[in-house]
């Protein structure tokens, strides 16, 4: 694998989402400098578990830093010049405008400089104070889970930044790929709080946009019906995302009797008889075993998994037979490998982690090299990924995700359904069944398949599956998210299409791969985040662990549209097309790496703590003044202890000796609740939020989803784009999480209404206007579900 082996990476992160970002890249074969300070950078001193590391490199940083060079330097020393001179990528996350990676980016042409900041460089809330807990409650994320007896939570496992890092990494190897070609640099400016929006509100915004705007009546948050559920030796996951998956759990349950009550079909019936619901669940689940559940849902086609910690998740069979984690060459602990196969092979060997500056001195400076030409008559020229077709035959929103992206940066993608097997989070728009053209309603259907084209094929009929063959013929990339033998009937496989189309690199992205015992199951985000551990260290203390309801799509989708780029640069080398294997699964459990390295590395199992978390003692959310008026506090530091002592008037109960140490203030978190908690309960939210931030202390009302579009920060910076569609008329629809200098907008056009554009792609084809319309006779192609 020759890889990205000529990109020079010059990496001044120092947060989890920026050494994500590197880590892809170089376990793509990049050459990637760590510029750290004599102390080292403060990531190698982290354990969540607050190990005492006693000089060593925690497990975390070792994970995230394997393969990588390290020299000790700051932005201006002569050494580092030289560097950034040839280098193709640079990466910042500097909070205190010690790096500008807007000025280096005009300073050094052809230079990529990638900057990640909490909010992004501007707007009104860029450079707050902030912590994980606030950026999620600014992005809407907390308001949507959990209980309405409890308070919002967040998603555990610092998930913000994994995710961030993914779509990052996606945004900055497409602007490498496009300033070699044109010899111009790119500035990327990389929000996480954006990225938290798009990765877990499933788009409310838009859906209450679809509804009307109604008075909102209480928080918008919830829990799936049925989901994770007690065993008799544990915790095991569901979810029924079609009628087809509830009919056959109310069998698995042994509850045929009710089919015939319709109303439990309906999720609004099952949250507002909760209690009912659990009973009924809950008097089977509790009575067998989780090995026994998911052996029988599995066979009913189920998504199903157990609810594995950093601990479980290792003994899954799964995972141990195709191998998926490895050791670490420096700690020796087991982690993940990278999250995609490339040509049935894992990319980059793991090589040792760096010693602080153990490179000074070793590495060469060199000259930038140029590659490639300008495609001529790309539709998007002056985009990254111009001239590169994708036929995009996935559903739901893993492989959509990874499609508009793509399409976002330039690709020319055909999204494929067929009226009889519609993309299935059309049926998301059943809500709005009262309304015409319903299935053209879903949110997520509207918000991820953005800049595409739709064309309807039935592909069990031979001539809409020669059609697809010869749509093929002439793109660059095939997508698809079947279940693996599903695609394999059709004769859509590596070995087939590789026939067809030598050079076209084939895109499969399966729930748990293309081997393995569990190789045939269903899975879907959910399935991810309870088998991976992100559904583990979610939720309430004294409750049970709670699904984060939404990134491990996106994660899973970002890992293939990287991966994609990836395979098309190894085909520049090669000029052969490529099989690339990227299940959900491991995107996943790469987010999840920290649980299963703090086990593996010093035996901890890091459990959920509800809005509690190593990076802030006291962190929570605490009530204010009024209905659904949510505090979200972090106390990093020791000073910003002292100064929350002195904004509080220094009560009494605050001069315990033991909160004087970050440590000590968690031991006894629960005191310290209580008192912020009676101290909030009379305040007004906004004032307290200002007169904390005011001190620099990090804080943030919860935001409601629902009406995220008018956050203040998100219209400052034009996160949600106004398309017009032609059902739905015009609507909010986010755009990436990112902007580059160059591009003014991100959402050219609509997502396509179903085989909207069936004439104008088959006419290219060269099929004739009688031909179509015979194809539309057969059912072959068509506008609407068939049986609507």
């Amino acid at each position: 694998m020759q890889g990205l082996r000529n990109l020079r990476v010059i990496d001044f992160s120092n947060r989890i989402a920026g050494a994500y970002v590197t880590k892809l890249l170089v376990d793509a074969y990049a050459e990637v400098i760590k510029v750290e300070p004599p102390e080292g950078e403060a990531l190698r001193r982290w354990s969540s578990s607050g190990q005492e590391l006693q000089g060593k490199d925690g497990a975390l940083f070792q994970f995230l830093n394997t393969s990588k060079k390290s020299i000790v330097g700051n932005l201006g020393d002569p050494h580092v010049v030289a560097l950034l001179e040839g280098a193709d990528l640079v990466v910042e996350t500097s909070v205190n405008g010690d790096i500008d990676g807007r000025a280096l980016a005009e300073q050094y042409p052809g230079l990529v400089a990638l900057s990640i900041s909490d909010y992004g460089l501007d707007g009104p809330i860029s450079g707050q104070p902030s912590a994980d807990l606030t950026i999620q409650a600014n992005s809407g994320a907390i308001s949507t889970r959990g209980l309405q007896s409890q308070p919002p939570v967040m998603c555990g496992g610092q998930i913000t930044e994994w995710i961030g890092g993914t779509f990052a990494a996606v945004a900055a190897l497409a602007a490498t790929r496009a300033a070699r070609v044109s010899g111009q640099g790119e500035h990327i400016d990389f929000s996480l709080c954006e990225v938290m929006n798009i990765g877990s509100t499933t788009y409310l915004d838009l859906m209450d946009h679809l509804n009307g705007r109604p008075e909102p009546l209480g928080g918008p948050r919830s829990v799936e019906l049925p989901s994770i559920e007690p065993t008799l030796d544990g915790w095991v996951g569901f979810n029924t995302n079609t009628n087809q998956q509830f009919t056959d759990f109310l069998l698995l349950i042994e509850r045929p009797d009710l089919l015939a009550e319709t109303d439990w079909a309906m999720m609004q019936t099952r949250m507002a008889k909760m209690d009912e619901w659990n009973e009924i669940v809950r008097a089977w689940t509790t009575q067998h075993t989780t090995a026994e559940i998911v052996e029988r849902a599995s066979l009913l086609r189920i998504p199903v998994a157990p609810v594995n910690s950093g601990r479980t998740v290792f003994e899954h069979v799964h995972l141990k037979e195709r191998g998926v984690y490895k050791k670490n060459p420096t700690g020796g602990f087991l982690q993940p490998r990278p999250p995609y196969l490339l040509d049935g092979e894992s990319p980059r060997p793991f090589e040792a982690v760096p010693a602080i500056g153990e490179h000074t001195d070793a590495i060469e400076s060199r000259e930038r090299p140029e590659t490639g030409t300008a495609p001529s008559g790309a539709k998007n020229p002056d985009l990254p990924l111009a001239g590169v077709r994708v036929l995009d035959t996935t559903a739901w929103w893993a492989g959509p995700s990874a499609c508009q992206m793509l399409a976002a940066l330039g690709a020319e993608v055909i999204k494929v359904e067929a009226i009889q097997r519609p993309d299935g989070m059309r049926m998301a728009g059943g809500m709005f069944v009262s309304q015409g053209d319903w299935w053209e309603r879903s949110a997520i259907t509207l918000s991820a398949n953005t800049n595409k084209r739709g064309l309807t094929l039935n592909l069990t009929d031979p001539k809409g599956l020669e059609l697809c063959r010869k749509l093929i013929r002439e793109c660059d990339v095939f997508i698809e998210n079947f279940s693996p033998r599903v695609v394999e009937n059709f004769g859509l496989d590596w070995e087939h299409i590789h026939e067809i189309n030598p050079s076209c690199i084939v895109v499969r992205m399966p729930a748990f791969g293309l081997s393995g015992p569990w190789r045939d199951n269903v899975g879907f985000a959910q399935t991810m985040e309870q088998m991976s551990g992100l559904a583990w260290i979610t939720g309430h203390s004294d409750d049970q662990p709670r699904i984060q309801r939404g990134p491990c799509d996106p994660l899973a989708g970002m890992h293939a549209a990287f991966a994609t780029q990836v395979a098309l640069a190894e085909r520049e080398q090669s000029g052969q097309g490529h099989l690339l294997e990227c299940t959900m699964i491991e995107g996943a459990l790469n987010a999840a790496a920290e649980l299963a390295v703090e086990w593996t590395a010093y035996g901890v199992e890091l459990n959920r703590d509800g809005n509690r978390g190593p990076q802030g003692a006291p962190q929570n959310i605490y009530a204010c003044s009024g209905d659904e008026n949510w505090l979200a506090l972090v106390v990093r530091d020791d000073d910003e202890w002292s100064t929350l002592k002195n904004l509080l008037e220094n009560p009494t109960w605050a001069n315990d000796e033991e909160f004087a140490t970050h440590a000590g203030r968690r031991r006894k978190h629960q005191v310290i609740d209580e008192a912020l908690a009676s101290w909030c309960a009379g305040r007004e939210l906004n004032e307290t939020v200002e007169a904390l931030l005011a001190a620099g202390i990090p804080a943030a009302g919860v935001w409601d989803a629902r009406i995220q579009s008018q956050h203040p920060q998100f219209v400052a910076r034009g996160f949600f784009e106004d398309v017009d569609h032609p059902v739905v008329g015009v609507i909010p629809v986010v755009r990436p999480p990112f902007r580059f200098a160059t591009v003014d907008r991100w959402n050219r056009t609509p997502a396509p209404t179903m085989g909207q554009h069936n004439h104008e792609i088959l006419s290219e084809l060269g099929l004739s206007a009688e031909e179509i319309a015979q194809l539309e006779a057969d059912e072959v192609i068509g506008n609407k579900p068939k049986g609507l």
